[in-house]
């Protein structure tokens, strides 16, 4: 009867109350969820840690989960059972997900089957896990909000990260400029070898000059911007006529000029992966397994920790010196 027993549960960060990274929890005696219908249930090799994460902890984010609940959306790993109706995975199948309905930060998850994907022999369980949010985000801000056209010039700011990469990866594929910002040498490199034309130390005092000087003062069409509590104002004079700047990422308020968006007529466009429709998910899941299957389409691992080390994760994504790759739990 204990051996039964012991096979139902499994490890799991659990948060019970919002707060800094101490309030992640990891418990060795949560049951295994069980798949209802539509849904399927993951055994997990691995899950990307996202900026939005902490935020959400934190407790300072628009959507707040009901407590106690176990953050992760991007996990990677293999089918483990499958809820009626689902007829597109079956248990043994390579999958990342978009999405968790359990969360992702443990042994077991469950999601819907409609936010899982299989999962290319081309990627392993790493890059598996910082396939959804990152990709599927610079998607949507590249197209479908920001509606980039081949021959357009694209600055990612923080652009050796998680999103920024895939922001290089995709721009490249799709025949824009890209142009990429990072804070250290190695990601600069990092930011150059995939797909940036041109890239910038955004820690030297004259980088925008920079910049200007390498659009030969025209500015460039599309911004997306990861810091815009500190980048926004500086953006706007970077732009080229009818320029939009995406906002990625944001940590507090900042003060502009809005007359900086009337001598352009140029955007500022919110980007939030969360409201994006199940045609538009579609959308971005079809061009981002096209790109997989071509090559171009490789996620970089940086930071990779095991659970057990899951608050020093959310302590480093915030306060590291300069992101190279995205950063996952094993």
């Amino acid at each position: 009867m204990a051996m039964a027993t012991t096979r139902n549960v499994m490890k799991a960060v659990r948060v019970f109350e919002f707060g800094g990274p101490e309030v992640l929890k990891l418990q060795s005696d949560v049951l295994i969820p069980v798949p209802k219908e539509n849904q399927v249930l993951i055994k997990v090799h691995a899950c990307g840690v996202n900026p939005v994460e902490t935020y959400i902890r934190s407790g300072n984010y628009a959507r707040k989960p009901a407590l106690p609940y176990t953050p992760g959306s991007d996990v990677a790993g293999v089918i483990e059972s499958v809820g009626e109706h689902v007829t597109a995975f079956k248990k043994g199948d390579k999958v990342f997900s978009i999405d968790t309905i359990s969360g992702g930060y443990a042994d077991y998850a469950v999601a819907a089957a409609n936010r899982v994907f299989p999962l290319s022999d081309k990627l392993d369980f790493r890059q598996g896990a910082a396939i959804g949010i990152p990709y599927f985000t610079a998607y949507r801000a590249l197209f479908q909000k920001g509606h980039a056209k081949a021959g357009e010039s694209v600055l990612v700011h923080g652009a050796s990260g998680g999103v920024g990469i895939a922001a290089c990866q995709i721009a490249r594929a799709c025949g824009l400029k890209v142009l990429g910002t990072a804070g250290t040498e190695e990601g600069m490199n990092i930011v150059l070898r995939n797909g940036a034309h041109q890239a910038f130390n955004h820690r030297e005092d004259n980088y925008i000059d920079k910049i200007k000087e390498y659009t030969k003062m025209q500015g460039v069409d599309i911004i997306i911007e990861m810091l815009s509590n500190i980048n926004l104002a500086t953006d706007l004079h970077l732009l080229s006529c009818a320029g939009r700047v995406m906002v990625v990422g944001c940590r507090g308020p900042i003060e502009i000029n809005p007359r900086d968006t009337m001598s352009k007529e140029s955007s500022i466009i919110g980007v939030g992966l969360f409201l994006a429709t199940e045609e538009e998910r579609h959308e971005c899941a079809t061009a981002l397994l096209d790109g997989i299957e071509a090559g171009w389409l490789k996620p970089i691992i940086g930071s990779e920790y095991p659970l057990e080390k899951v608050v020093k994760a959310h302590e480093d994504i915030i306060h590291s010196s300069g992101a190279r790759g995205k950063m996952v739990l094993l």
